[in-house]
C-alpha cells in the first residue's frame, strides 16, 4: 500500500517555482468581471435583514388590553417578502414616541410556514405605565408604517439539545411563542411533543384558547393544560404550575424545559425546578425582559447612597452630550427619553447589542441578567439594557440605530 501524502513528504522547494505559473494562469483568465452578489449573500439578507418594513394588514383585537398585530411587506420601502424564522423566535420594534427613540422585543405568535405567505402576527399586551405597549395599542391602525428587525432570539427548538418532549410554562402573554410552536408542530416545520402548562387567572384571560383546541384536533403531538389561579372550573387545573404539576404531565424519559412569562414566575418556577433535580441543560428560559425598581433587588448596593439623579455623558458617532438620568433607569431607557437612538434589541442583557464602553463612573447589573464575557468585564464594558448608574458616568456607544 502507498504512503499517503504528508506534510512531511512535500517538497517544499517546489513552492519557489510556483510564481511562474500563478502569473501563466492569471494572464490566461478571462477578464469578465467578477459578480456584485452572490447567492449566498442575497440568501444571508432574505433570512437576517437588518430592518424589515411592513404595514399593519390586520388587527385581532382580544380585549382592550392586549391585540395582535399582522403585519405585511411594505415593497415601496423596500421590503419585498418577509424573512423565514424559527418557531420561538422575536422580532424587535421600532418605534418613535414623542421624539424617544424606542425598540421593544415581542415573541412571535404566528407560524413559520405563515412567513411564507409573506404574513407574521406580533401579540402585544398592555403594560401599566409601559410607553410602547401603550403607544401601540392606542395610535396603530390598519395601514400603518413599521420598521422591524429580522428574526433574533434563542429560545428555539434544537434536537441535538432538547428533549423530544417539551414542557412548556407559560404565563399571561408568555403564550406567545409556545402559539408558534404549536402551530409549527402541527405544519410539520418542527418535530417535538409539546405538553403546554398555561397558567392564567381565569378562564377569560386565555389567549388563543380557541386556536390551541383546534390545533389539538389536527395533532397529538400538542397538549395544552390551563391553569386558573383564581377559579376552580371541571377541565382546569387550579393554582399555581409547582414542580409537581410538571412531574403530573412529564414522561418517564429525558424532557426539556421551557419557560415563557412574567419576571415573578421564573423566580417562583426556578425554586421549584431545583427540586426536580435536571440537568441544567434541559431548562429554556426565553428573554427576561426590562428590569425596574432595581433598589428592591437582592444584590443592589443598598449599604450606600445612591442618588436619584445622575448625570449620563454619552458619545456616540463622534458627538458627545450630557443628558440627567434617573437611577431607576436603564442607561438604555434614559438615553431613549432623551432622543438618543442607542441600539437594543432583546433588553435583556442577553443579546450583547447594545454591548458599550464605560469610560467613568459606577454602574450595577443585576447578578441574573449579568451575560457578560470576560473580556468585558476586563476592559469595562457594559449592556446598557440592563445597566443601572449608581453615580455621575461616562459610556462610549458602539453606533446609532
Amino acid at each position: 500500500m502507498a504512503n499517503k501524502p504528508s506534510l512531511k513528504s512535500v517538497n517544499r522547494l517546489r513552492f519557489l517555482h510556483n510564481n511562474d505559473e500563478r502569473e501563466r494562469r492569471i494572464a490566461a483568465a478571462p477578464e469578465t468581471p467578477l459578480p456584485k452578489d452572490y447567492p449566498v449573500n442575497r440568501l444571508s439578507r432574505a433570512l437576517h435583514p437588518d430592518r424589515q418594513y411592513v404595514k399593519i394588514a390586520a388587527i385581532k383585537t382580544w380585549d382592550d388590553n392586549c391585540k395582535s398585530f399582522t403585519f405585511a411587506p411594505d415593497p415601496a420601502r423596500g421590503t419585498e417578502h418577509l424573512a423565514f424564522f424559527k418557531a420561538g423566535s422575536y422580532l424587535s420594534v421600532f418605534l418613535d414616541v414623542d421624539g424617544m427613540k424606542l425598540t421593544r422585543p415581542y415573541s412571535i405568535s404566528s407560524s413559520p410556514a405563515e412567513a411564507l405567505d409573506d404574513r407574521v402576527t406580533l401579540t402585544i399586551k398592555r403594560v401599566p405605565g409601559g410607553i410602547a405597549s401603550n403607544y401601540m395599542l392606542d395610535h396603530w391602525q390598519m395601514g400603518d408604517e413599521v420598521t422591524l428587525t429580522g428574526p433574533l432570539g434563542e429560545f428555539v427548538y434544537l434536537p441535538v439539545r432538547d428533549g423530544k418532549t417539551v414542557i412548556g410554562v407559560a404565563g399571561g402573554s408568555g403564550i406567545t411563542p409556545f402559539h408558534s410552536f404549536a402551530k409549527a408542530i402541527a405544519e410539520g416545520d418542527e418535530d417535538f411533543r409539546l405538553v403546554l402548562l398555561y397558567g392564567s387567572r381565569t378562564e377569560k384571560d386565555i389567549l388563543f384558547k380557541d386556536e390551541f383546541d383546534e390545533i389539538q384536533k389536527l395533532t397529538d403531538k400538542v397538549k395544552v393544560v390551563h391553569v386558573l389561579s383564581d377559579e376552580e372550573k371541571p377541565g382546569f387545573e387550579h393554582g399555581f404550575i409547582t414542580a409537581e404539576l410538571i412531574k403530573k404531565y412529564a414522561p418517564q424519559e429525558d424532557y426539556s424545559i421551557f419557560l415563557c412569562g412574567p419576571a415573578g414566575m421564573y423566580s417562583f418556577l426556578d425554586k421549584q425546578i431545583e427540586t426536580l433535580h435536571l440537568e441544567r441543560k434541559w431548562v429554556r428560559h426565553e428573554l427576561q425582559g426590562e428590569v425596574h425598581n432595581p433598589e428592591k433587588l437582592p444584590d443592589y448596593p443598598n449599604s450606600r447612597p445612591v442618588p436619584a439623579e445622575v448625570k449620563i455623558t454619552v458619545r456616540i458617532c463622534g458627538e458627545e452630550q450630557t443628558i440627567t438620568a434617573d437611577t431607576g433607569d436603564t442607561i438604555l431607557q434614559s438615553l431613549e427619553k432623551h432622543g438618543i437612538a442607542a441600539p437594543a434589541h432583546c433588553r435583556s442583557g442577553e443579546c450583547g447589542w447594545c454591548h458599550s464602553l464605560l469610560l467613568s463612573g459606577e454602574v450595577y447589573c443585576p447578578k441574573h441578567l449579568e451575560h457578560r464575557r470576560e473580556a468585558d468585564l476586563d476592559f469595562g464594558y457594559i449592556h446598557p439594557c440592563c445597566t443601572f448608574p449608581l453615580s455621575d458616568i461616562a459610556v462610549e456607544v458602539p453606533y446609532a440605530k
